[in-house]
């Protein structure tokens, strides 16, 4: 954890080098000191589980952008037997924010398409940080067409700060990507699994992000802007992140209390960064379920539920206006009735 630790994980960090410092010092003096090494262990679990199991939006939204989250292709090598991804738009070029291909998970093939980032500065200006370009969109849509025609699932992963906003992306038409590619995908005949594994902002999230079953990695956000972003706008000041975060409501439990995703997929124990092999585990059995549950449904049925399932999303009611009580007899025999005057007559 050491180097890439958030400020919040400090007081692990400290206990993590008493630890380790009691190790080295057992075995250069050959004195037994495993008694104050288990009582120090045990500290470190007991405040490990309790830091994060209270996160607040703002912390996990600092776990979904960690260095060292799994990205797409960690995901693809951990649950997948083989992969062959697949390039270009036929229109303009390959755009590496967006990868995708035919993949199998276990016995099930299916399309994967979903962002890739970068864990270097090289490879994050290749990546573009994981923001596409119209291309990329078009690419997406042009795979999940192949995966109708082939009758095969798409499964998208989600995480992106956004859609790049450059002059060259509007040129090339950006939005009109996006738009396109949410009404195809609300028509697609095949079954549709969207995870957000980290970042989900704005509609360069949602551009890949329409389907049967919408679920998110535990400490992964989705919200229409970054709590920065929000900030900004809000209170002209990007440093009430965390203010904005909370009010953005863009956690994993807030978006399945408004019913905006279907399910949350557990992190192990200090976030999907700890332990890739677990959380490809964890997500393997999570897609094959859901992949299980989607191909009993008859793909009329399923569109028709696709489809109601985003139309009711944002879907709010008031409370009728009170009408207006009309006076019984007696009140209105209390109350004098005064000459109207017009407001154009004036007294001399």
């Amino acid at each position: 954890m050491a180097g890439t630790a958030l400020d919040f994980e400090r007081p692990l960090i400290e206990l993590e080098k008493k630890i380790e410092a009691l190790k080295k010092s057992s075995e250069s003096s050959g004195i037994d000191l495993s008694s104050q090494i288990v009582t120090l262990q045990r500290q470190l679990d007991s405040q490990r589980l309790k830091l994060y199991s209270k996160l607040t939006p703002w912390q996990r939204v600092q776990l979904a952008r960690h260095p060292r989250r799994p990205y797409m292709l960690d995901l693809v090598r951990l649950i997948t037997r083989s992969f062959t991804e697949l390039h270009g738009d036929r229109l303009f070029g390959d755009d590496k924010a967006i990868v995708g291909g035919f993949a199998v998970i276990d016995e099930v093939k299916v399309m994967l398409v979903g962002h890739q980032k970068g864990r270097d500065t090289k490879e994050n200006i290749m990546r573009n940080f994981g923001c596409p370009h119209p291309e990329g969109y078009r690419k997406a849509l042009r795979l999940m067409k192949m995966a109708e025609k082939f009758k095969l699932p798409v499964i998208s992963l989600i995480d992106t700060p956004g859609a790049y906003p450059g002059i060259g992306a509007e040129e090339r038409g950006q939005a009109r990507a996006i738009a396109l590619n949410l009404r195809e995908m609300m028509q697609l005949r095949t079954p549709m699994i969207i995870v957000i594994t980290g970042e989900g902002c704005s509609g360069g999230a949602l551009g890949v992000g329409i389907g049967d079953i919408v679920a998110m990695f535990q400490n992964a956000y989705y919200s229409v802007i970054s709590p920065e972003g929000c900030a900004a706008i809000l209170w002209k000041d990007a440093g009430k992140m965390e203010l904005a975060a909370k009010a953005l409501k863009l956690t994993a439990n807030d978006l399945a209390e408004h019913k905006l995703i279907d399910d949350i997929i557990p992190e192990p124990i200090g976030g999907a960064h700890t332990n890739h092999a677990e959380m490809g585990t964890i997500l393997k059995e999570r897609l094959l379920s859901y992949l299980e549950k989607l191909k009993r449904i008859a793909l009329d049925e399923l569109l028709e539920k696709r489809y109601k399932k985003f139309r009711a999303m944002g879907v709010f009611t008031e409370p009728a206006p009170e009408e207006k009580r009309v006076p019984s007899p007696r009140e209105e025999e209390a109350v004098p009735h005064l000459p109207e005057v017009s407001p154009l007559e004036t007294k001399r």
